[in-house]
């Protein structure tokens, strides 16, 4: 229930950004980070997530070109991307947790 939750906020927020803003989030973040501020640090901790959870679908995948291609779209959407991953992996694993950390083919020889 939160992922769906935070889907919709984070979607209805990105939209109100993208609108404002415009699309483009590399040079604001890039500024923040470069100023070594606490924007910049929660920023650069922010991204560690999203590397560390692109690691991890790689991995899960296989490390494959599949693997990598999801990785690296999935993670390009930000929470929204990695909600909607989760979203479907769980749908796919119908509760078994061993198959949604490990991938379904490691949980089957594990």
């Amino acid at each position: 229930m939160f992922l769906i939750v935070w889907l919709i906020v984070m979607i209805g927020y990105t939209s109100v950004v993208v609108v404002g803003l415009g699309p483009d989030f590399l040079k604001p973040f890039q500024k923040i980070v470069e100023d070594k501020g606490w924007p910049g640090q929660f920023g650069l901790d922010l991204l560690g997530f999203l590397l560390l959870t692109a690691f991890w679908i790689g991995w899960r995948h296989g490390s494959g070109l599949t693997g990598t291609t999801l990785a690296l779209v999935v993670v390009s959407g930000g929470m929204i991307g990695v909600s909607i991953y989760l979203l479907i992996a769980i749908a796919r694993c119908r509760g078994d947790i061993r198959s949604l950390l490990l991938g379904q083919d490691r949980a089957r020889d594990a």
